[in-house]
C-alpha cells in the first residue's frame, strides 16, 4: 500500500468509525422498529441506501477538516491549537449525531415516523412538551447514557489522532496533491450521493415503494434538515383557481365566482321542522384509533360501553381526520378546514388567528371549552378565544381536581367537572370536552384503581390486536371507563335528554391492522387517520350505523343540520345526513395530508388514492373493511388525484382567506 498523508489517514479512519457507528444505529433501528413487518431478506435495499445517506453526512462532516487540516495554525497534528480545535469540533458532531438518533429513536417510538422538522413545533410549548417527555422517558437514564456514549466516542477519536500522527510519512508534493485532490473528489461524491445528474434526496427512499423500508433507510439528520424547506405558508391562487369549478362543485357552491374565488354556502333552516334549542356536546377524544377499539371487531374488547353507545346513536364507521395531530384535529373540527400547513401546526401561526366557524351559528347558545391541561398548548387558546364569540374556556386552573400529569387533570374528573357547569345551565349551550389521558405517559389516576381494573394480556396478544403496550392498552380502557362515568353523571342531570353529544376521534395511531381491516390500512397508514364519529342523542337522531365516507371537517355542518338551524360556511365540511339524502353519501370524499411522509390522499367510496405533493408515486388501494377487494383494481385514479389536489390547494387557500363576518367580531 502507498503511503498516505496523517491527515488523510485520519480522516479515513474518522469516516469508517462513523459510518460503521451509523449502519449499527440502522441495524437497531430494524430490529426495534421494522422486523415484524419486513423480512431482513427484503431490506438490503434499505440499508444500502441507508449508508448512501450516512455517507452523505460523513462526508460533509470530513470536508472542512480535508480542507482546513492543513493550514498552518489549524494543521490537525503540528499545531497544539489546531488539534484542540478539531477535537472539540468533532466532539460537538458526535454530540449532535447522538443527540439526532435518540431522538430520532424516541420520535419513531412516539409516531411510528422518522424524525423531521416538525419536531420543531414542540419547542412553541416547551414547558409541556418537556413535562410530557420527562414523565413518559427516563430522562436521566438517557442523559447519562448520552454523555458515556459521548465519552467513548472522543476516545476513539483521540485513539484514531494518536495513531494517525504516529504514522510519521515524507511525501513529495504531487503525491500529497493527488492524495487530497482524490479525498476531496471522493468526500464530493459522498455528499452529492450518486453519479448522475440530480444528487441523492431524503425522497429517494420512497421510491423503494415501501414506507417500512423507506423509514429503514432514512437518516435523521438529513431528513430533518431536508423537511425544513417546507417550513412555509401560503397559497398559489393559480392554482386555486385551477381547482375551483371541482372544488365549488363538490362543496355546493350555489353562486361559482371563479374570480372572487368564493366558497361561501348560505345554509336556511328546512321549512316545518322545529327542535327547539337543543344542546351539543363535541367530545373530542385523544388517539382514539379505530381498530384498537370494540367497534371493528377488536378482540382485547377495549370499549366496550361506547360500543353499545354507538349501536344506540347515529354512527359514521368510514370516518377520517385530515391529518395527525392533536392540533390539527381540533383545528378541522372547530373550523371544519384540513390544517395543511407544512410543520407548524395552523393554530401556532399568527397569520391564520382569524377564522371563521359555524359554532357562532349557534344563536343563543353559551359556548364552553374545557380542557385538562392548559389552553397555551399548540395555541389553542388563540384559535378559540380569537375565533368562538363568547367562549367561557375552562383550563388546568379552572377545576377541583388535582393535575396527574404534564396533561392536566384526569379525564374521568374533567368530564365529571365539565358535566357539574353544564348541568348548572339555563340557557342551551354548545360545549367542546378535549380529552387527554389516552396518551403517553398512559397515566391512570390511583384514586380510579378501586374501580377500573387493570388487565395483563400477553405481549403477542397485544402485538395482534393492534397495541404497542400494555400501558397503552389499559389506558384504551380507561377511556372507556371515563365515557361511562359520563355518562352516568350526565342521565341524572335534566340537560341530557335535550343534548345532541358527538364523539370524535382527534386522529388515529399508526399499526398494525392486518387482522381486522384490509392491507391497505397498515400499509398505507389509514389506521393513523381512521376514528370513530357518533351522534349520540336518542330525541333527535336514529340508531345506524353509516358506511358512507365521512370526515371530521363534517361534523359542524352536520350538527347544524341535525339542529336546523341557519349558518355560514366558507370552509370545506358537508352535511353528512343530507349527503345521506342525495346520494347515500357514495360522493362523499375525505381528504388526508401527511406532511411526515409528504403525500397527500383521498378515501371515496371504497378506494383510497394518494401520491406526494411533487405528484410522483400515484396510488389507488382497497380500502372498504366491510367488503373484501375484487379481483381487479378498477379506480378512477384520475378523479382521486384530481380531487385531492383540490382539496389540498383550496385548503391552503381557506387557512388564509376564511376570516370571520363582522357580526362574530
Amino acid at each position: 500500500m502507498p503511503p498516505v498523508p496523517r491527515l488523510i489517514r485520519w480522516i479515513v479512519s474518522l469516516a469508517v468509525f462513523f459510518l460503521v457507528v451509523m449502519t449499527l444505529l440502522r441495524v437497531g433501528a430494524y430490529f426495534a422498529f421494522t422486523h415484524d413487518r419486513l423480512p431482513l431478506s427484503q431490506t438490503w435495499a434499505g440499508f444500502w441506501l441507508g449508508f448512501r445517506f450516512d455517507g452523505r453526512i460523513v462526508a460533509s462532516a470530513m470536508l472542512p477538516l480535508l480542507v482546513l487540516g492543513g493550514i498552518s495554525f489549524l494543521d490537525a497534528f503540528n499545531a497544539a491549537f489546531g488539534r484542540r480545535f478539531w477535537l472539540v469540533l468533532l466532539g460537538l458532531f458526535s454530540g449532535l449525531l447522538l443527540v439526532f438518533y435518540v431522538s430520532d429513536f424516541l420520535h419513531y417510538r412516539y409516531l411510528n415516523q422518522r424524525l423531521n422538522a416538525s419536531v420543531l413545533g414542540y419547542l412553541e410549548d416547551t414547558k409541556i412538551s418537556a413535562g410530557m417527555v420527562w414523565q413518559t422517558y427516563p430522562v436521566g437514564r438517557i442523559g447519562l447514557g448520552l454523555l458515556v456514549a459521548l465519552g467513548g466516542f472522543m476516545a476513539v477519536i483521540v485513539y484514531l489522532h494518536r495513531r494517525a500522527a504516529a504514522a510519521t510519512v515524507a511525501l513529495r508534493k504531487p503525491a500529497r496533491v493527488t492524495w487530497f485532490v482524490a479525498t476531496l473528489l471522493v468526500c464530493l461524491l459522498g455528499i452529492f450521493g450518486r453519479a448522475g445528474q440530480y444528487p441523492l434526496r431524503w425522497s429517494d427512499a420512497f421510491n423503494l415503494r415501501n414506507d417500512a423500508l423507506a423509514n429503514l433507510a432514512l437518516n435523521p439528520v438529513q431528513s430533518f434538515l431536508s423537511s425544513l424547506e417546507f417550513r412555509t405558508s401560503g397559497c398559489e391562487v393559480a392554482k386555486v383557481r385551477e381547482h375551483y369549478p371541482l372544488m365549488s362543485a363538490y362543496l355546493g357552491v350555489t353562486a361559482p365566482d371563479p374570480e372572487r374565488l368564493s366558497f361561501e354556502r348560505r345554509i336556511a333552516a328546512r321549512d316545518g321542522v322545529s327542535l327547539g334549542q337543543p344542546n351539543v356536546v363535541i367530545v373530542i377524544c385523544e388517539s382514539f384509533s379505530a381498530y384498537k377499539s370494540s367497534m371493528w371487531g377488536n378482540p382485547l374488547d377495549t370499549t366496550p360501553f361506547f360500543n353499545g353507545l354507538c349501536q344506540e346513536g347515529l354512527f359514521f364507521d368510514n370516518c377520517f381526520t385530515p391529518h395527525y395531530g392533536t392540533a390539527r384535529g381540533v383545528w378541522a373540527t372547530l373550523t371544519g378546514i384540513p390544517d395543511v400547513e407544512a410543520v407548524e401546526t395552523a393554530s401556532r401561526n399568527p397569520a391564520l388567528v382569524d377564522q371563521h366557524t359555524i359554532v357562532n351559528d349557534f344563536a343563543g347558545y353559551e359556548k364552553f371549552y374545557f380542557i385538562g391541561g392548559s389552553s397555551s398548548w399548540a395555541n389553542i387558546r388563540g384559535l378559540l378565544t380569537n375565533n368562538i364569540k363568547g367562549l367561557k374556556l375552562y383550563e388546568e386552573d379552572s377545576y377541583r381536581s388535582p393535575r396527574i400529569d404534564v396533561w392536566g387533570i384526569s379525564d374521568k374528573n374533567l368530564l365529571l367537572e365539565a358535566n357539574e357547569v353544564l348541568a348548572r345551565q339555563t340557557k342551551p349551550f354548545f360545549a367542546v370536552i378535549q380529552t387527554a389521558d389516552n396518551h403517553r405517559p398512559y397515566t391512570i389516576p390511583k384514586e380510579d384503581l378501586k374501580e377500573f381494573t387493570k388487565v395483563d394480556v400477553p405481549a403477542e396478544k397485544l402485538k395482534q390486536c393492534g397495541f404497542e403496550s400494555l400501558a397503552e392498552m389499559n389506558a384504551f380502557r380507561y377511556t372507556d371507563y371515563c365515557f361511562r362515568k359520563f355518562f352516568e353523571a350526565a342521565r341524572q342531570s335534566a340537560y341530557f335528554a335535550n343534548t345532541i353529544f358527538v364523539f370524535v376521534g382527534d386522529h388515529g395511531i399508526d399499526g398494525n391492522a392486518d387482522s381486522m381491516f384490509p392491507p391497505a390500512w397498515t400499509e398505507h397508514k389509514l389506521t393513523a387517520f381512521h376514528v370513530p364519529l357518533l351522534f349520540y342523542g336518542p330525541k333527535f337522531v336514529s340508531p345506524q350505523r353509516v358506511h358512507a365516507v365521512a370526515s371530521m371537517v363534517d361534523i359542524l355542518p352536520t350538527l347544524a343540520g341535525i339542529v336546523n338551524i341557519p349558518y355560514r360556511n366558507t370552509a370545506m365540511g358537508r352535511d353528512l345526513l343530507r349527503r345521506q339524502q342525495l346520494d347515500g353519501g357514495t360522493g362523499n370524499a375525505a381528504f388526508i395530508i401527511d406532511r411526515h411522509d409528504n403525500w397527500i390522499g383521498l378515501v371515496k367510496q371504497q378506494h383510497f388514492g394518494r401520491h406526494r405533493l411533487d405528484g410522483t408515486r400515484p396510488e389507488v388501494v382497497w380500502a372498504d373493511f366491510n367488503a373484501p377487494a375484487p379481483g381487479g383494481i378498477n379506480a378512477p385514479r384520475d378523479d382521486h388525484r384530481a380531487l385531492a389536489n383540490a382539496f389540498y390547494e383550496t385548503a391552503r387557500y381557506m387557512l388564509l382567506n376564511n376570516k370571520k363576518a363582522d357580526a362574530e367580531k
